[in-house]
């Protein structure tokens, strides 16, 4: 639908649509400037006042200078004293962007309006994310304002190559998704899958706004993996697009989606690339270790306990002291599941309260369970440890699905004992190598295996020492560095 020349019908297509004099934050404000009536469109919270007070302002002082103008419309257009000024002839584009919180002006006798970018999203400023905290490093992170998250991201890439291409997803919320990569180091099949993808969305709105993306764009299923990569940190973001990675900033989100991704994406934190490069190994491999711990610990112990002849002599120590008339799955079971309901519950505790549900969770779980005799000291210790990799787990989604994953273990192990082990185990690596998210395999660098890139997911390697750009990607420009001429 296109915009008449009498400003009465605009205005009764645009009063019927917008719901003006029925909803309290749609207004219109009229004028008359150089003899022509001037409609202002707007919506209330989303828009910077001031900045329409000024362009009002201007307005009424050209006019009272200039009682006729020649041509109106290219008049007011050269007034409005605002940088982003745009002409449409399509009422639907002026609507959708009143709604996103610009203004629309119209003039009487012109076929076309004219939007100005006035808005001013309500939110916080940028603070560091609390999931991804490091020692040294910036304190800055995404918000849920798109305009603040695409300067962050400009800010660290001042490349003019850097493309933020944004569309609008979404029958009825119209949400702003803004699709940031590097053009000469981006794939371009690549961009035009994750197009074609963002285009075939057709659903009212995105009130989940990125996870409902990521389950469109990777097809998640039943798989409790993470496909995607999430991060609320902008130095994190920049150092993926430079790598030749796509970044999805949808607008209401803190968190940016980072894809393709693969497992060992969501195993790699900013602090290890804050420390020098052995600190870094270092920390690396801790938390290797901490992720195979949070998998593996439990249902290694209760295999080791419930077949003791699996022991060597010089382990007759593992497995359980007291004998309870609770089978030990059955502990390991509710002691998973409540430390399961005490981390949901701590996400909804107010934080005065958080103390307070600490020591609940103590003796519950602790020493009052023990005496009580519903666990016993083992079953604790092994779960608690297994809690303690998943908290180390960098990627909240990860911790999740090897959550998932170590029940489906220990139930295997539980009922079919060391067969139920190995044969759980490989379903889980077989159901990994299924995966291809983006047509990439999700076990890269490990299968199919890159030696070089394999040895960069082990040691964290210098900087200066890294030249190519992930494979996994396919870059256009392969080359990270050029060698240092001698």
């Amino acid at each position: 639908m296109t915009f008449r020349r009498s400003i009465a019908e605009n205005d009764h297509i645009m009063n019927e649509r917008l719901g003006i004099g029925e909803s309290f934050d749609v207004g219109v404000r009229k004028l008359n400037v150089f003899g022509k009536d001037v409609y202002i469109y707007y919506l209330t919270g989303l828009v910077d006042n001031l900045y329409i007070i000024d362009i009002l302002r201007e307005l009424m002082d050209t006019e009272s200078r200039m009682r006729r103008a020649e041509h109106p419309f290219q008049s007011v257009k050269n007034h409005l004293a605002h940088i982003q000024v745009e002409e449409t002839e399509s009422i639907d584009h002026a609507i959708t962007q009143v709604l996103s919180g610009l203004i629309c002006v119209v003039v009487d006798g012109e076929a076309n309006s004219l939007i100005v970018d006035v808005r001013s999203y309500p939110g916080r400023g940028p603070e560091e994310p609390d999931t991804e905290r490091v020692v040294r490093g910036s304190r800055d992170g995404y918000t849920e304002n798109i305009i603040f998250n695409t300067g962050l991201t400009r800010r660290r890439i001042r490349d003019e190559r850097l493309r933020q291409e944004i569309m609008q997803v979404g029958v009825r919320s119209k949400t702003d998704i803004a699709l940031c990569y590097i053009e000469g180091i981006v794939d371009p099949k690549l961009v035009n899958i994750i197009k074609k993808e963002l285009k075939d969305i057709n659903i009212d709105g995105l009130t989940m706004s990125d996870k409902v993306v990521e389950e469109y764009i990777v097809k998640q299923g039943i798989n409790p993996f993470p496909l995607v990569r999430y991060t609320e940190r902008p130095d994190v973001a920049a150092t993926h697009i430079l790598e030749g990675h796509i970044v999805l900033i949808i607008d209401t989100s803190p968190s940016v989606v980072i894809t393709p991704a693969t497992l060992f994406h969501h195993v790699q934190h900013a602090e290890e690339y804050r420390q020098a490069a052995a600190v870094g190994t270092f920390l690396r491999w801790m938390r290797f270790v901490g992720i195979l711990f949070s998998l593996l610990i439990v249902p290694f112990w209760l295999l080791l306990a419930t077949h003791q002849e699996l022991l060597p002599p010089a382990l007759d120590f593992v497995g359980v002291e007291e004998n309870n008339n609770i089978p030990i799955a059955v502990q390991i079971i509710f002691a998973e599941a409540g430390i399961e309901l005490l981390r949901m519950a701590a996400i909804h505790t107010p934080s005065p309260l958080a103390t307070a549900l600490g020591l609940v969770a103590a003796l519950l779980i602790g020493e009052m369970a023990i005496d009580v005799g519903y666990f016993t000291t083992e079953v604790i210790l092994y779960v608690a440890l297994g809690s303690i990799g998943m908290f180390a787990t960098p990627s909240y989604e990860l911790g999740v699905a090897l959550r998932m994953s170590r029940y489906l273990i220990i139930l295997a192990v539980a009922l079919f004992g060391p067969v139920g082990f190995v044969v759980s185990l490989f379903l889980l690596l077989i159901s990994l190598i299924r995966l291809s998210p983006l047509a990439k395999p999700y076990l890269w660098p490990f299968l199919p295996f890159d030696p070089p890139a394999m040895y960069q997911i082990l040691v964290r390697t210098s900087v200066p020492s890294v030249r190519w750009r992930p494979s996994i990607v396919h870059p256009v420009d392969k080359i990270k560095q050029s060698p240092k001429s001698e």
